[in-house]
């Protein structure tokens, strides 16, 4: 009877423990998500505009899905990642400007990117993070009335860092909130034909704050 009752008891012990160590490990596997938050796009410190006492910029809400996998590393992590992503943000400045912003009245299109990400686990279901990796962006370019885009775009290409934390609330799934800064170097222009011109040197910034939620499997 002692014996069963030992054996009850530990299995009891066994299935309360689970749950919490579950929480308390670092993350791990494939996961998913979808994210949005605000979205800045601006003359890099190369490009100094004085129009109005400062650098024109785009801003818009930016939205968009992510994928991973991430290694658990003791108390660290270790995961690769992409994201595809787009953005309401559209330029309205003065175009007789030559430094106004670079490109022209355009609008910000797709994102690529692809990276990787180091956390640490900083509390129970916590991760804290870094992130970095290459981006390549679209600026699609308005048609003179200002409102119709045409089938014709910048392409920037550049790299990306960013830092954030995420926490579990849920048995698979989780919250995260994200500071991204990137740089784009350069940039080739597409005709709606599908030609391009040769690659030139740029200087443009971007800023994100985004949120987003995901599930792992």
């Amino acid at each position: 009877m002692r014996k069963i009752l030992f054996t009850a008891a530990l299995a009891a012990s066994s299935a309360f423990a689970a749950p919490a160590f579950a929480q308390d490990a670092a993350p791990s596997g494939f996961r998913v998500g979808v994210i949005g938050g605000y979205d800045i796009v601006r003359p890099g410190n190369t490009e100094d505009s004085d129009v109005d006492g400062d650098d024109q910029s785009v801003e818009g809400f930016q939205y968009g899905v992510e994928a991973g996998y991430d290694i658990p590393l003791g108390g660290a992590v270790l995961g690769i990642e992409a994201e595809l992503s787009d953005s309401t943000g559209k330029t309205r400045t003065n175009s007789t400007d030559p430094n106004f912003f670079g490109y022209g009245e355009v609008g910000t299109g797709r994102d690529i990117y692809v990276g990787a990400r180091l956390g640490f686990v900083a509390a129970p279901g916590t991760l804290i993070y870094a992130k970095g990796g290459y981006t390549n962006a679209r600026l699609n370019v308005l048609a003179s009335n200002g409102t119709d885009e045409l089938d014709e775009n910048f392409q920037l290409d550049g790299w990306r860092l960013g830092a954030g934390v995420e926490k579990s609330i849920g048995r698979n799934t989780y919250a995260k909130l994200e500071y991204r800064y990137s740089n784009y170097t350069n940039a080739d222009f597409e005709y709606a034909n599908g030609g391009t011109t040769d690659r030139f040197e740029v200087d443009t910034d971007r800023h994100q704050i985004v949120a987003g939620v995901g599930f792992r499997f």
